[in-house]
């Protein structure tokens, strides 16, 4: 399913990141950059979530393979490991791109790998530009996965996306991936409000609209508006809107088992904590381990 044949947006939005573009325009594209905030701008708790089990299990090289602009590679660069980014989106990877080259006086960043693959064709790009490379991790983070659409209404995109992650992981390697809590929206028409990754200083406000098809959620809305007026060089709050595929739960944790082949070791957090610790989260976040044969 197209969201454009559904719901329109009120401006042309942002780019989406790890697929095809779903919008885009300047200005919205400029107020969502001073709302994920840079490298320095994420949340502790997520940077110490993420670099921690990483380390935990000794991993040294990781996809990011949702890297829009950079950010979050960026982070992991910082804090050591190797890094190699892909983007669907030649627009968001030139954001990449020109932050390798302002530091391109840190050794560090040498030898981080920025190139344009698609999830739908993942092994096959990786190997065009890395040929026979594997991973110790793969990271696709920030509500990411739910850019991707059920144009065919059976998931089987996604399935072979999640299929493809796993492919291009080691034995004993790590999937980190995430999605909003979309039980909650479905149920109560409502986002949860707080953010896990971003310290956005700026007010945002978000709508949320649930497209139901017979008798089944197929598709959510989320108008942002993000009053960012009193920097001086915005005179008027950005509005627009972005879709994505509301997954739940429990089928998002069966997806993610058959794309292992069931012979995964599958923990869920909730905002980077224990499951059981969170009666709403924002997020949810499934860590992958493969299976070592």
């Amino acid at each position: 399913m197209s969201a454009d044949k559904v719901f329109h947006s009120r401006s042309q939005g942002i780019p989406s990141e790890g697929v095809k573009d779903q919008y885009a325009d300047g200005k919205a594209a400029r107020v969502w950059k001073k709302y994920i905030g840079d490298s320095n701008q994420r949340t502790k708790n997520y940077r110490d979530f993420l670099t921690g089990l990483l380390k935990k299990h000794g991993c040294v090289r990781v996809l990011d393979a949702a890297c829009g602009t950079g950010i979050d590679s960026m982070m992991l660069v910082d804090e050591g490991f190797k890094v190699v980014s892909v983007d669907a989106s030649d627009k968001m990877l030139k954001h990449a791109l020109k932050a390798r080259w302002e530091k391109r006086k840190d050794s560090r960043y040498d030898e981080w790998v920025i190139e344009e693959a698609s999830w739908q064709t993942l092994p096959q790009d990786v190997d065009g530009f890395l040929p026979g490379a594997s991973f110790d991790a793969v990271i696709c983070l920030g509500n990411s996965f739910a850019h991707l659409l059920d144009e065919y209404e059976d998931q089987r995109t996604q399935k072979m996306c999640l299929k493809n992650f796993a492919k291009v992981l080691k034995p004993g390697g790590l999937l980190f991936i995430d999605h909003r809590n979309y039980d909650a929206m479905i149920n109560s028409g409502a986002t949860p409000g707080h953010s896990i990754y971003y310290n956005c200083k700026y007010p945002v406000d978000i709508k949320t609209s649930v497209l139901v098809v017979r008798g089944k959620p197929e598709l959510v809305a989320l108008d942002y508006c993000i009053d960012a007026t009193d920097d001086g060089l915005i005179t008027e709050k950005s509005e627009f809107r972005l879709c994505y595929f509301p997954h739940r739960l429990h089928s998002f944790t069966r997806m993610l088992d058959d794309a292992f082949d069931n012979r995964a070791q599958h923990s869920i957090y909730a905002d980077f904590q224990p499951l059981e610790r969170v009666d709403n989260p924002a997020y949810y976040i499934h860590v992958m381990q493969k299976a070592l044969n």
